[in-house]
């Protein structure tokens, strides 16, 4: 497998994520938009040259839309290789790749959110503790912080405070996202449109910087929904996904 660097150079001609192929689709021009003013504070997106699900997307630590304080390490934010490019090895490649840029930055190692056992868009618990990952860190919710450090002995990252006890102020449904995750672009808009159509109380968050990010009250800001204060979930609703939620509730 070939592997190409998106940078700012190549971004408008690259595909970046997904199975979203098109540019002029929303979700992949915010997540473009996103990454563009990324790439100065360190970011780097590593993909297949062929079209799919295949790349990882790292950060230094500091600047991580996360709150986590992990000094001198490297944040994964997402390690994805699904559908046709499964068991290849090309999780390894892109793992490696991460690996030997980190060592090259003098980084102290890597660390990733995951959870106990597979959860959707988190990395897979089983695959990180077989390449030598251990958890360092856990919030309420079940959500974990692993690392791999690289010397024995290397401080271990943490959940920033407000992390650790994820919770919303306020009553009703209460969505905290940022323009990380591209289906978000689509599918928040929807999710707020039914909640209308249905008189359901709900708030869409939309964190659009990095220090909002790393003070935000859950571990994961991609996409965490509350309901009445409680965490509910990280996965993205669609409209029949988030009305079967409802039904549930009431």
């Amino acid at each position: 497998m070939e592997y190409i660097r998106v940078t700012k150079d190549n971004i408008d001609s690259e595909h970046i994520c997904c199975a979203i192929s098109n540019n002029r689709d929303v979700q992949v021009a915010s997540k473009k938009a996103w990454l563009a003013e990324r790439f100065d504070e360190g970011l780097v997106f590593l993909k297949s040259v062929e079209r799919g699900k295949c790349f990882i997307e790292y950060i230094p630590a500091e600047m991580a839309w996360n709150p986590i304080e992990a000094p001198d390490y490297m944040y994964i934010d997402c390690l994805w290789v699904s559908g046709a490019f499964k068991g290849h090895g090309y999780s390894n490649d892109l793992l490696d790749a991460c690996i030997s840029d980190s060592r090259a930055q003098g980084k102290k190692g890597l660390c990733i959110l995951s959870s106990a056992r597979k959860k959707p868009f988190l990395a897979d618990p089983k695959y990180l503790a077989h390449k030598g990952f251990t958890v360092c860190d856990e919030a309420d919710n079940g959500i974990q912080l692993w690392y791999l450090p690289f010397a024995d002995g290397a401080e271990k990252p943490a959940f920033r405070e407000c992390a650790r006890h994820p919770h919303a102020d306020e009553s009703g449904y209460v969505l905290y996202y940022t323009s990380q995750c591209p289906f978000n672009a689509k599918y928040v808009p929807l999710v707020e449109q039914t909640a209308r159509e249905h008189d359901v109380p709900f708030k869409a968050i939309h964190i659009q910087g990095r220090e909002e990010a790393q003070c935000a009250p859950t571990p994961i800001t991609t996409y965490a929904l509350f309901c009445d204060g409680a965490y509910l979930t990280n996965e993205q609703m669609n409209e029949a996904r988030f009305l079967k939620l409802l039904s549930g509730k009431r």
